[in-house]
Order: structure tokens, then C-alpha cells, then sequence
């Protein structure tokens, strides 16, 4: 067993992923030759089995680290301004935050009154259209910046969580 930090972890994790990489490479580099029949051919260096044994070992890493952070984030706590919630817990609301973030956003943009073109190719002179807002624009501009605080107070909370609590991982 070895305690690690997420953040160390995650370090290790993207170590393991360049590493599968290179040997995933190394497969695809070396498992076929091109060879013309008046030519002694250069056959590349590749042995199946040590390339499938290397990503195998690797593979089994990568699962013990992820193991470990979901067991981590499932069974630690953290305080987010008066609440207290799973590691697990916060990324999930965190997701579902910036997704409203990202509406409310365009929301926010959204003048009162807009002109809509009806084209230029248009035959037939019409009345000019606009588009209205159906909201109180003040609220969505208000509602925005309470999502983007709260999704700001759970990233300092991770952050903190992330290089501070240590968790044992079996490799």
C-alpha cells in the first residue's frame, strides 16, 4: 500500500497514460511491414506478448489509482460554505452547475429587444420583427454570478482537499 494525495494520483495517472501511449505506438509501429518482393525486407523489432504484457501492467495501474480516488471521493467529506459534501457528490453538482452556468450565460447576453432579418432576398417588404426577452434580465445576471460563486467555493474546496488529504492506493 502507498498513501497518495489526488493530486499526486492523478500525476501518476497521466505518467501511465504517456506510457500506455508509447507502448500502443510501439504496437502499431512494429506489428506490420511493408516489404517489396526485390528487397531484403527490415523487419521491426515486436514481440506481441511483451507489448500485451506491458499494456496489461499498465492497465492494472491505471484501475488500482482510479479504484482508490473513487473510493476516496465517495467516503470523504469536505465543507462547502455551511454544507458538507462527498468528494463524489461535488464533482456531479459541479457538472450539473456549469451546465446551468453555461444557459444562463447566453441568457445573460440576450439583449431586451432585437431586430431579426428577414433577409435580403426577401420579395415581399414586411414589417420589421423582434425578438424579446421573457425574463427579468437582472435575475438571470444575479443567478449567474450565485452559480459562479458556488461553483467557485466547491473548486477551492476540491483544490484544497485535492493536495492535503492522503488516501492508501495498492501498487
Amino acid at each position: 500500500m502507498t498513501k497518495m494525495t489526488s493530486a499526486y494520483a492523478n500525476k501518476m495517472l497521466r505518467r501511465l497514460y504517456e506510457e500506455k501511449e508509447f507502448w500502443l505506438n510501439k504496437e502499431n509501429e512494429g506489428h506490420l511491414y511493408v516489404a517489396a518482393l526485390d528487397e531484403e525486407p527490415v523487419i521491426p523489432e515486436y514481440d506481441y506478448q511483451a507489448v500485451a504484457d506491458q499494456i496489461a501492467a499498465i492497465d492494472d495501474q491505471i484501475l488500482k489509482i482510479k479504484h482508490a480516488i473513487n473510493i476516496s471521493n465517495c467516503n470523504n467529506e469536505v465543507q462547502v460554505g455551511e454544507i458538507s459534501m462527498t468528494i463524489d457528490t461535488i464533482l456531479v453538482k459541479m457538472a450539473q452547475l456549469n451546465k446551468r452556468k453555461t444557459v444562463l450565460n447566453q441568457m445573460r447576453r440576450e439583449q431586451s429587444k432585437t431586430r431579426i432579418n428577414s433577409g435580403m432576398f426577401s420579395t415581399r417588404k414586411t414589417a420589421p420583427e423582434y425578438r424579446y426577452i421573457n425574463y427579468d434580465l437582472d435575475l438571470i445576471k444575479k443567478e449567474y454570478e450565485r452559480i459562479d460563486s458556488e461553483i467557485a467555493a466547491m473548486q477551492i474546496a476540491l483544490d484544497k482537499y485535492n493536495q492535503i488529504v492522503e488516501f492508501d492506493v495498492d501498487v
